[in-house]
């Protein structure tokens, strides 16, 4: 903790007493990180030796030594994965938290109960040519949700737009007048549009925090299309009120009213396994944890002070700005002595997922530039070593993919070798298929397939020992894992294959541009599809007929891999089909608990919704369209508006306002 963290303890001796037991220290996070790491190693040693055996390094060629190293890569990234939710699993099957490993409590302290004192807390929503109308019924579900709370006056709503595009931006302004004008008092809102949007929505804070930050203690970071509920906003500020040594706190975003076949497995999965994955996360990071980019309330004075983000010396993809700043941020926070958390328990923060694969692997496409970028901040001085392991593994999430490609091929290369060619080096790999050693390599594939899928059991394991109704009950709950394990199984050589192919125009120097994320399910077309996986089917062929051809025994051990890339038009093709989403939810099949008992804001963002449909079936709803209003016509035209508008309209939110910021008037 440093000086400026003991005079913020000052700020908060008044709310002492609310805040009592909820400190955030997670002891032994030394012994935990060894731990962690020795039963990595414990799971890796026993593997390579296994795999020696199955290549004998005597003799081993070129290829059978490839095959080894990559193989050491791609099974410790699997190993890591598995005792990351193997942690979790234990944790939360003893009901302990991850931090304290104390029983966890039954809940957050009811919002009534506290008061929230000092400056107030911005609520930050950056935009970037998103859907205005789904924005602010967003915004609004969370004023509503706030205002139950009773707490509402201690937050201001800032909608920080960098909206470009000509057609978005007058709908933009009319949806925020629209907002303004319907929330009541204490609620206040703000909006402001930059003209030149540099730096991104890392840029986009940083002006914010620049211009108005020195208002508020804190600011709540919430995508375009976040939702979070009142209590859970009330309970960070007084968590970083009773813990004035916290630079950050994140919580765990849970996928919410997914239609697509795809989005609802995504949807099941994340709540199902998430809360464990992260559970296991936070038991070894402790205080040095990871940042998402929302759904986390920042202080911000520490935030501007050490979180200025580097510039990246040659060109992009990997020079210039940074993508993804959040990991980096996090880095820096912890740098510069504060503290951050991940909070796995604390309910009520949701977000929404790309609909299809298409757009959920352009969405990957972007992060996996910004991750491989980290791997140049690998020697950044000051750094925690956690930090730079979050550097690693999220580089890994993405080579890991390319890894096992080149193991697949260069084993499938070695196998053809050594069965038709007879290459001296390659003899080893024919005898894996021999009685002396196919038990080898068949043990080695069961602890492999094992700690791959033993995880998805722990998450149902977990629910059917909990609340299975909340999943729509026992049998459901089990159908429900084992379809969203069997779609992960189809799914996963057509996400190696794109990710392979992320990384490799990275590497051949291929920028990713910024565009807005689509958030809304939609069906691919035939033609994309094809368009967007055609190369994988044209591989799988070519490879798949080469291999049984070359090493008929060797072509079962890759079927698996061979089917996925051949089925991978249609996997994308349905995986934006709303029917057959609603066909599985009608069966009750693949159910969310935000779905079956939906929160506050969740319920409210529905009614926001139904409503806006019905208005736009009712007839002549579109008559009213007519010429586009500008903002000052509209600013106009609200001068008169009730009472009730008058209530909320806040003071100017800095001094000198630039014609490009935008607020209540």
């Amino acid at each position: 903790m440093n000086s400026e963290a003991i005079l913020e303890q000052e700020r908060v001796e008044d709310i002492a007493n609310t805040a009592a037991g909820t400190a955030l220290q997670a002891p032994g996070s030394r012994r935990r990180r060894l731990l962690f790491l020795g039963l990595v190693a414990g799971t890796v040693a026993p593997a390579a030796f296994l795999m020696t055996h199955i290549l004998p390094v005597t003799g081993m060629g070129p290829l059978l030594w490839g095959i080894f190293a990559l193989f050491l890569l791609t099974f410790t990234w699997i190993a890591i994965s598995f005792w990351t939710a193997a942690a979790g699993y234990v944790l939360r099957l003893l009901k302990r938290d991850p931090l304290s490993l104390r029983r966890v409590p039954a809940g957050v302290v009811p919002a009534g109960t506290v008061r929230l004192t000092g400056r107030r807390t911005a609520i930050v929503i950056p935009i970037y040519n998103e859907d205005p109308a789904r924005v602010m019924r967003g915004a609004e579900a969370i004023c509503h949700s706030l205002l139950a709370t009773g707490q509402a006056a201690a937050f201001d709503l800032f909608l920080l737009s960098d909206s470009n595009d000509p057609d978005v931006i007058p709908e933009e302004e009319r949806a925020v007048w629209a907002l303004q004008g319907r929330l009541p008092a204490p609620c206040r809102t703000h909006y402001r549009r930059r003209l030149a949007n540099s730096g991104r929505k890392a840029g986009n804070i940083a002006e914010f925090c620049q211009r108005w930050g020195g208002r508020y203690a804190y600011m709540i970071v919430l995508d375009a299309d976040s939702v979070m509920e009142g209590p859970t906003l009330v309970e960070l500020v007084r968590l970083m009120d009773a813990n004035p040594g916290a630079g950050l706190i994140q919580t765990m975003p849970l996928p919410v009213r997914q239609e697509s076949l795809f989005g609802r497995f995504q949807q099941f999965a994340s709540a199902l396994h998430g809360p464990m994955l992260a559970t296991g996360l936070s038991f070894w990071q402790g205080s040095v944890g990871n940042y998402w980019g929302h759904n986390a309330i920042i202080r911000i004075r520490p935030f501007v002070e050490h979180c200025e983000l580097p510039v990246l010396s040659g060109r992009p993809p990997l020079g210039g700005e940074i993508l993804s700043h959040d990991f980096v941020e996090a880095a820096l926070l912890r740098r510069g002595g504060w503290d951050v958390w991940l909070l796995p328990d604390l309910p009520g923060s949701y977000e929404e997922l790309p609909g299809n694969l298409v757009d959920y692997a352009r969405r990957d496409r972007r992060w996996s530039q910004g991750n491989l970028q980290h791997l140049r901040l690998l020697r950044t001085t000051g750094l925690h070593p956690v930090s730079r392991m979050h550097f690693l593994f999220g580089a890994l999430a993405y080579l890991a993919s390319l890894f096992w490609l080149l193991m697949l091929g260069t084993a499938s290369a070695a196998a053809v070798a050594a069965y038709k060619l007879h290459v001296p080096g390659t003899d080893s790999l024919a005898h894996a298929s021999t009685p002396l050693y196919a038990p080898l390599a068949y043990v080695l594939l069961a602890v492999t397939v094992v700690l791959l899928l033993l995880p998805k059991l722990f998450g149902i394991a977990l629910a059917l020992g909990r609340e299975p109704e909340r999943f729509g009950g026992p049998a459901r709950l089990v159908i429900g894992g084992l379809l969203e394990t069997l779609f992960s199984v189809l799914i996963a050589p057509l996400m190696m294959a794109f990710h392979s192919l992320f990384v490799g125009a990275v590497a051949l120097g291929r920028n990713v541009s910024w565009t807005s994320q689509s958030r809304e399910g939609r069906v691919v077309s035939w033609s994309e599809s094809w368009q967007r996986t055609g190369l994988f089917v044209l591989a799988g062929l070519v490879w798949g007929a080469v291999v049984a051809w070359g090493a008929p025994g060797f072509f079962w051990w890759l079927s698996p891999v061979f089917a996925g890339l051949l089925l991978s038009p249609v996997l994308v093709r349905v995986s934006g089909s709303r029917r057959a989403g609603c066909w599985l939810r009608e069966r009750g099949l693949l159910l969310a608990p935000s779905e079956l008992a939906p929160t506050t804001a969740l319920a409210a963002l529905g009614r926001l919704e139904s409503s806006a449909a019905a208005a736009q079936e009712r007839p002549g709803a579109g008559d009213a369209a007519g010429t586009p209003v500008t903002w000052l016509e509209d600013h106009r035209a609200r001068r008169g508006m009730s009472s009730n508008r008058e209530r909320n309209t806040p003071r100017h939110v800095a001094e000198g306002e630039r014609e490009d910021a935008y607020h209540n008037p």
